[in-house]
């Protein structure tokens, strides 16, 4: 017993003298913040706000989401480069600020070490869907196509935000098939889809987690879907391969800490984020969304990343994309 009391002595007295910083930091946390980059109600928003819930008394007492919307994610960046590295602060994100970004932007309020990745959370697929403004008559890719040539005033496309990857997709698409879109940026897929659902916009590009929430209203239709092979949310939604355009991006949600944070810190978050995606009910959750469970040490989720940015790098190059455009 006095051993034993002697050694929580001494282990007190070395945290509080800072001797053991990265166990100090990571059992300090009252709070931890998970910062999203696009508004409430969007795919983004759904996982980080149950991942919360699974986290809080595990990861922290209480564990909360805070929108950081605009700038295609880069807001939301920029917060966490300036949060303190002592795993308060984490983010959930798409690739799109992380890796696409810094290829199509002049400029961005951080560079690419100024965070460090956590833990995969999910893969997910694009989907291209109409609304209203759309003639009912318009059930797939080339009937689209067909009638945004004949009426180049309604050739419009949104999507979450200028520079992300929908966007890209859109414009990969518009490339392919020679038909020129114009694309409308929105501050999330929230009012993006919003106005696609009221008519205001024609079409949107977006994930298969956006769309899931109004699957069933029948107020729009989802023409295409990316990937090699078809999505278990709509399985009646052919790929864009299928239909001629081979566009195949799949792409993945995570999490991330601040440039700085100690090893210890990440490695414990980490666990514990994988350690609900890892549970069966969680699954069932991004299913229903389109998604699908992935996991992924801190390490092998960085050097994904870095060779992901390095494609990137050579397919932006190649089709002369920019978040302009």
């Amino acid at each position: 017993m006095k051993n034993r009391r002697q050694f929580t002595t001494t282990l007190a007295l070395m945290s509080t003298a800072g001797l053991l910083p990265g166990l100090a930091r990571a059992q300090s946390a009252d709070t931890v913040r998970i910062l999203v980059g696009f508004p409430a109600g969007g795919g983004s928003d759904n996982i980080a706000r149950r991942l919360a819930e699974r986290l809080q008394g595990t990861l922290a007492p209480t564990v909360i989401v805070e929108n950081r919307a605009g700038a295609g994610g880069q807001i939301a960046v920029s917060a966490l480069k300036n949060s303190a590295p002592d795993g308060n602060t984490l983010m959930l994100s798409v690739p799109g600020p992380l890796t696409v970004a810094q290829f199509t932007f002049k400029s961005l309020p951080y560079k690419p070490d100024d965070y460090v990745p956590v833990a995969m959370v999910s893969t997910f697929a694009f989907v291209f869907a109409v609304g209203p403004a759309v003639p009912e008559s318009v059930r797939n890719l080339k009937d689209y196509l067909a009638w945004a040539s004949s009426n180049k005033a309604n050739a419009v496309f949104g999507s979450p935000a200028a520079g992300a990857t929908p966007h890209l997709v859109g414009m990969l698409l518009s490339k392919a098939a020679g038909v020129e879109l114009t694309h409308v940026p929105y501050r999330g897929d929230a009012p993006g889809i919003q106005d696609l659902l009221g008519g205001q916009v024609p079409a949107y590009l977006s994930t298969t987690g956006s769309f899931s929430p109004h699957m069933k209203s029948g107020r729009l239709r989802l023409l295409a879907v990316s990937g090699v092979s078809r999505n278990p949310i709509a399985p009646d939604v052919p790929t864009f391969r299928e239909q001629g355009y081979p566009i195949d991006l799949i792409e993945w949600t995570g999490i991330f800490a601040p440039k700085g944070t100690p090893p210890a810190v990440v490695q414990r978050a980490g666990s514990a984020v994988t350690a609900v995606v890892s549970q069966p009910d969680f699954a069932k959750f991004l299913a229903d969304l389109g998604m699908t469970p992935r996991t992924m040490t801190p390490q092998a989720f960085a050097e994904l990343i870095r060779t992901e940015t390095e494609q990137w790098r050579t397919d932006i190059k190649k089709i002369g994309f920019s978040a302009e455009s």
